[in-house]
């Protein structure tokens, strides 16, 4: 499995990562207003950011999302924690530029995303702060449900209370089929 893939459609593209993508990325990460509901609340800092991007370096399958129609970089976003021996992966570490909050890109991405990967897992999980309401609806309305509350410790920082949200690939399959 590829956790680096090319995927792309008519409105976004996700782009693997590079050490380069630093100062495009924090330049739209450097709003505090995106992380004001994240478990990092200063996340828009330099200093923290640097430490959100190595441990997306780290990860080796985290993207630069691209809006295809303006060719601006808009986001991020990783899979990370694959588990073979339990058949799953999480999908995360994902912000995205304000302007584009409510216009529905983040269905698009994942959409993306767990097409891509549901060939290879069964399932599919979410970290999402407790406090993170805006991401808990967003990934309620791609079929996802919460199924756990637990400590995350997101790479350099300190465990914060989470949600864990699943979607399973016979519920996606279903979603789409419906």
């Amino acid at each position: 499995m590829n956790l680096r893939p090319l995927l792309q459609n008519n409105q976004v593209a996700l782009i693997p990562l590079q050490e380069s993508d630093f100062e495009i990325l924090y330049k739209v990460g450097s709003d505090p207003d995106i992380w004001e509901q994240h478990p990092n609340r200063n996340r828009w800092q330099k200093e923290e950011f640097e430490k959100y991007f190595e441990g997306a370096m780290l990860s080796q399958s985290a993207f630069k999302i691209i809006d295809q129609t303006t060719g601006e970089v808009i986001g991020s976003t990783r899979y990370y924690d694959y588990h073979e021996a339990n058949d799953r992966i999480k999908i995360g570490y994902t912000f995205y530029a304000k302007p584009y909050w409510g216009t529905g890109i983040n269905s698009v991405v994942k959409t993306l995303m767990l097409d891509y990967i549901f060939p290879f897992v069964s399932t599919v999980h979410f970290d999402i702060g407790a406090n993170n309401i805006r991401s808990q609806i967003a990934i309620s309305r791609l079929g996802a449900v919460k199924v756990e509350e637990e400590l995350v410790a997101y790479y350099g920082e300190a465990a914060k209370p989470n949600f864990t949200y699943a979607i399973t690939r016979a519920e996606w399959m279903n979603r789409l089929n419906k």
